[in-house]
């Protein structure tokens, strides 16, 4: 098993501390399979933007770090990765809600790749769906 990927599994666990940001924010990561890596947090007043809704860049930050997550799946030894370009479509306002952002891997290329994230809430509803393109650093 690639050492990444042995990293990943430790994170999902919570026998490897996740990254600073994820932490502030308050995202878990949840599942990680080949090609695929699944995040979830609770939203609450912290998270939102003036007009009393989820600030559209947690929503981003939610998407890019799953995606990561599952393209970070992939990967070999002595390899890791950067975005190249991360798109989102919101598409329902969210409040307060316990969300659940589910990453796959489209196409995982010798250097560049591309992933699709849809992000829920608990009833299901889907809030936002992004991709993105990913690039393996070597």
């Amino acid at each position: 098993m690639p050492k990444w990927m042995d990293g990943i599994e430790k994170m999902v666990a919570g026998t490897t501390p996740l990254p600073e940001f994820t932490r502030l924010v308050g995202i878990r990561f949840t599942e990680a399979s080949p090609g695929r890596g699944v995040v979830e947090m609770d939203v609450d007043e912290r998270h939102t933007n003036p007009m009393g809704t989820l600030q559209g860049g947690i929503l981003c930050l939610l998407a890019d770090t799953v995606m990561g997550l599952a393209y970070g799946t992939t990967l070999q030894d002595g390899e890791s990765l950067t975005m190249l370009e991360v798109k989102v479509n919101y598409l329902r306002a969210v409040k307060k809600a316990h969300l659940r952002a589910e990453a796959r891997v489209v196409k995982a290329g010798k250097t560049v790749g591309m992933v699709e994230c849809d992000i829920t809430d608990e009833q299901n509803n889907l809030v936002a769906r992004a991709s993105s393109t990913c690039m393996t650093l070597r």
